[in-house]
């Protein structure tokens, strides 16, 4: 399979991204919608539209799919992040189409161990960088502490830019190095 075919973490507006875990045809339903929203909003009313709008848009939408003869329910979680009036705001929906406001959350497999480990280490006072190496650490848990650059996405939205950016595999293996989180080589595999 092309790694690059399969992707979790996805631009929505110049503000907001948006990374999935579940189905992967879902979550390219679920961020097209997101992405209408935010080109619908921006035209309408000439400004970027609110995380927590985007969110209940979205989460309607989802919702909508649990009540409709004929249809499935979308086998997606997501999580919504970016800035709204200068502050970071994140949310989470599940297939229900419920939204859940978070400082630090996971989806996806092996959750709750990764969410005990954020809310144990999570503060409001973390850098940018030190929260992209909570980050990974966190992800890392899952994978016997040990990540490549290739294995794993990272994109920020930062307070002072507003602006989504996604790290490319260099930055990414230099945020892996400086956390000690360089996968070895299987001796038996050699």
């Amino acid at each position: 399979m092309e790694p690059t075919s399969v992707e979790k973490i996805h631009k929505t507006d110049d503000h907001v991204g948006i990374a999935s875990a579940g189905h992967v045809a879902d979550a390219r339903q679920l961020i097209d919608f997101a992405r209408r929203q935010a080109q619908v909003n921006r035209l309408r009313f000439g400004e970027p539209v609110g995380v927590e709008t985007l969110t209940k848009n979205v989460a309607d939408n989802i919702q909508q799919y649990t009540q409709v003869g004929g249809a499935r329910p979308f086998g997606v979680a997501l999580l919504i992040g970016g800035i709204e009036d200068g502050s970071p705001r994140l949310y989470e929906t599940d297939p229900s189409g419920t939204p859940y406001e978070w400082e630090a959350v996971s989806i996806g497999a092996d959750r709750s161990n990764l969410q005990e480990h954020l809310e144990e280490n999570y503060t409001n006072e973390l850098s940018l960088n030190e929260g992209i190496g909570l980050a990974l650490r966190t992800v890392a848990i899952s994978n016997d502490d040990e990540l490549t650059a290739a294995g794993v996405d990272v994109a920020t939205v930062a307070t002072d830019t507003e602006e989504f950016i996604e790290l490319t595999n260099d930055e990414i293996s230099t945020y892996i190095t400086d956390n000690d989180l360089e996968a070895t080589e299987d001796p038996d595999n050699e």
